[in-house]
């Protein structure tokens, strides 16, 4: 069975952006980029919620164009080419998107995990990541703390209304003082 993932970049005082939506703060430095594309080799299709989707499809079909930052010209072409499916109850298409997972989140996650193939990965989307740890979905957290306090805005998971137990399985240092927190969702 598919292992699913929530991959989340969060600053010290647990935010994933900013009041006003802001996601200007992670820094991608040389290894935390190396360990996306180590990411991108344990999984083989990435969830996104539809915030999180509305940022990623407005910058990265071009992205190249308009930036030579390494780790941009180098993920662009992977991100175009792998499979992305949208969490969303609002939208009912969305290009550069496999699917649209809208209703019956909870059956439609778990047909994926029982189909073959690496595993799956959320990639932000707080809201998503929720409504999974709500289903009992998630099976690994992995938090990229950022070395900044923003005071305000989108939690990790917000309007979780039940505790959700992890173990730490491994922490890394990355460089730009990134902290990554590996966890089992505990059973």
């Amino acid at each position: 069975m598919r292992k699913l993932t929530y991959f989340v970049h969060t600053t010290v005082d647990g935010f994933v952006q900013g009041p006003e939506g802001e996601f200007d703060w992670p820094v991608m430095g040389p290894e935390l980029s190396d360990y996306s594309f180590e990411l991108n080799e344990e999984n083989d299709i990435t969830l996104y919620g539809r915030v999180t989707w509305e940022m990623m499809v407005s910058w990265w079909p071009d992205a190249e164009s308009r930036t030579d930052h390494p780790h941009v010209v180098r993920y662009a072409p992977v991100w175009r080419g792998s499979r992305k499916m949208v969490v969303s109850r609002t939208l009912q298409d969305a290009e550069w998107a496999e699917r649209v997972i809208g209703s019956d989140l909870g059956a439609q996650v778990r047909e994926l995990k029982e189909q073959d193939g690496r595993g799956l990965l959320l990639m932000g989307g707080a809201r998503a990541a929720t409504s999974l740890a709500r289903l009992g979905l998630l099976d690994e957290v992995r938090v990229a703390v950022h070395p900044v306090v923003l005071g305000g805005g989108t939690s990790l998971f917000p309007g979780l209304d039940r505790r959700l137990g992890l173990r730490l399985l491994e922490t890394r240092t990355f460089d730009e003082g990134v902290v990554m927190h590996r966890y089992a969702a505990a059973s």
